[in-house]
């Protein structure tokens, strides 16, 4: 067997095919174990986590139940104060305030309270705390949350820390907010504040966190715009998810779990609806990728070995039997990944007198007709746009031509200067844009190039046919191929109003599309026979199809569309073009498509230009 069969049969055998399945086949495999296997354990940590957290506020809400079907809640309500509540007799206040102790400081995760009353809007204070203000009632009522408390009809609505600051303070608190009725009446009376300590939730998620000692996990409660209302952690207290992940979370009721990067970690992120009757609340758990894998370390030490083993056999052969024809090879790749990224100065240097320096000059000598070709066909290229160009510019018919100064000639002899003067000033823009060498310019200065090239076909065709343009202002600034709506304006006057017993109309309309822009030439024509129709295909290249004259005029036609067409294609590429829709006897549509690109600011053409 030849060393070049030996060196390949090697590479593959010792290298190539074990890295290769052994690598795909463990990756697979491990982290599919991995996630799946803690994807159920996370699901029932966190179905067990809902049912906690549940029942940590299911057992508020019922002692607030209790609470507000009270005589001391019904009295307050009931007891008219007129006055401000500092102005209220002491031991009277404090009789009230006993009474929803007593109701409210038998659970110990009550850390706050107080009540608005609607009949007077007055604050009654349950519990007193140091540096908050509560808001008044005037305010409260503008708050969103409000009618939100108003629709619930007397259930609790749940408000996590950092959702309403200015109402709940920044306290990390959850606060109940529900309306209290007259027992007897079940009319609105108030509206009841409340808010629990953490230390019961804390002592739940502690609890979940040993547990899963051997991984690094951090829970969660997050609000369903995003924003981390508890972490376990105290780290991204107050913060929106969104911050952390690439990916936005989607945050449902139902499990889910996957992996992805958390604050620039790998981790696993699952999670599922907290619980909580009627709030839109989830819990989110997020367990660090490493702390997970790191029970693979057995796994980890089998394929070192096994690819440390591979690699270094293969080292021995390539040392020992082909270390010149390797690297030779190495290097040859090497500069043929330069060569695929564009790289075409790339040269292999010559060294030796073996087959590798046949390898070599092959190589450079193959780079080098490459290149040569590339900017041949590139230059190619520019030649055939710019003579497709030059070819366009010289459409300007000497029968028009011949004809536009017979028409001004004919205006000066019945001494209509002005008419003259219209004339002269249409011709001149016209020439003008024609002559121009940019191949680009503005919708606007296309348009001025059309209008003037209708006005002298109008003057001489008045009784033929009337145009409308229908171009919004906004489309003039972006930038089109010159000479683009004046051919196949043309060929509608040529070929679609020939022979034709009544007044023609040609419309002339443009509006954005998405990324494109449409330019619409329509006419009352004719229309174009189904077999000439057929034969406007735009793949072939402008000098394969043969164009018929005109019996009238001896001019050419077609081929301003077959140009417009041809043009388009080669500036913008296959997703733009000219597409046309004919029925004889009704007349045709002619539609053309370019890409909205915005000039800035085009220079206008100014040469020859005299007031």
């Amino acid at each position: 067997m030849s060393l070049p069969y030996k060196l390949f049969g090697a590479f593959m055998t010792f290298i190539i095919v074990p890295l290769i399945a052994l690598g795909f086949a463990l990756y697979i495999l491990v982290t599919n174990m991995i996630e799946e296997k803690y994807s159920g354990q996370a699901e029932l940590t966190l179905r067990a986590l809902t049912q906690s957290v549940g029942f940590v506020f299911g057992e508020m809400n019922k002692v607030t139940d209790s609470t507000i079907a009270s005589d001391a809640i019904q009295e307050m309500l009931n007891n008219g104060y007129e006055t401000d509540l500092k102005e209220i007799d002491y031991l009277d206040l404090n009789k009230v305030q006993r009474n929803f102790r007593d109701l409210l400081i038998n659970h110990p995760s009550v850390s706050y309270a107080f009540m608005y009353t609607l009949n007077n809007e007055r604050i009654n204070r349950i519990f007193t705390k140091e540096h908050f203000q509560a808001m008044p009632f005037s305010q409260f009522k503008k708050q969103e949350i409000y009618q939100q408390v108003l629709d619930r009809k007397g259930q609790p609505v749940w408000v996590g820390p950092y959702e309403y600051p200015e109402l709940t303070g920044v306290d990390p608190v959850f606060t109940q907010i529900r309306v209290v009725k007259d027992i007897a009446t079940l009319n609105d009376k108030g509206i009841l504040l409340v808010q629990i300590k953490n230390s019961g939730i804390e002592s739940v998620f502690r609890y979940f966190r040993y547990k899963q000692k051997q991984s690094t996990t951090e829970f969660l409660i997050v609000n369903g715009k995003g924003l981390i209302m508890y972490d376990s952690s105290e780290k991204l207290n107050g913060k929106f998810i969104d911050q952390y992940v690439k990916k936005p979370l989607v945050l449902d009721t139902t499990y889910r779990s996957g992996r992805g990067k958390f604050d620039g970690q790998d981790s696993v992120i699952s999670s599922i609806g907290a619980g909580i009757e009627k709030e839109d609340w989830h819990l989110v758990s997020i367990t660090s990728w490493k702390s997970l894998s790191s029970e693979v370390g057995l796994y980890s030490r089998w394929v070192v070995g096994i690819l440390l083993f591979c690699v270094l056999s293969a080292c021995y052969f390539i040392m020992f039997f082909a270390n010149r024809i390797a690297k030779s090879i190495l290097q040859t790749v090497k500069f043929m990944r330069r060569v695929e990224r564009g790289d075409l100065n790339a040269r292999l240097p010559i060294k030796g007198n073996d087959e590798t320096v046949l390898l070599a000059r092959g190589f450079n000598s193959l780079v080098s007709q490459v290149s040569e070709l590339l900017t041949e066909v590139k230059s190619e290229q520019e030649r055939k746009r710019h003579a497709e160009l030059q070819a366009l510019q010289a459409q300007i018919k000497p029968h028009f031509l011949f004809n536009a100064l017979e028409s001004i000639n004919v205006l000066a002899v019945q001494n209509q200067g002005k008419k003259v003067s219209q004339m002269v000033t249409r011709l001149g823009n016209l020439l003008r844009i024609s002559i121009m060498q940019r191949e680009q310019i503005t919708v606007e200065q296309e348009l001025d190039h059309l209008l003037s090239y209708l006005g002298i076909q109008k003057f001489r065709f008045e009784e033929l046919f009337d145009f409308e343009i229908d171009i919004p202002p906004e489309l003039m600034r972006y930038a089109m191929l010159k000479l683009t709506l004046q051919p196949l304006v043309e060929n509608c006057i040529q070929h679609g109003f020939e022979g034709i017993d009544y007044m023609g109309h040609i419309r002339v309309s443009g509006r954005e599309e998405g990324d494109v822009l449409a330019f619409y030439i329509e006419d009352n024509g004719i229309g174009i026979p189904p077999e000439r129709l057929a034969a406007f295909n735009y793949d072939r290249p402008m000098k394969d199809i043969r164009h018929e004259d005109s019996p009238q005029t001896g001019e050419t036609r077609g081929l301003g569309v077959y140009n417009v067409a041809d043009r388009i294609r080669i500036q913008y590429g296959s997703r733009y073009g000219l597409f046309i829709c004919s029925e004889q006897g009704t007349g045709t549509t002619m539609k053309f498509t370019i890409p909205k690109k915005d000039t800035g600011s085009v220079a206008h053409e100014t040469e020859g230009a005299a007031d």
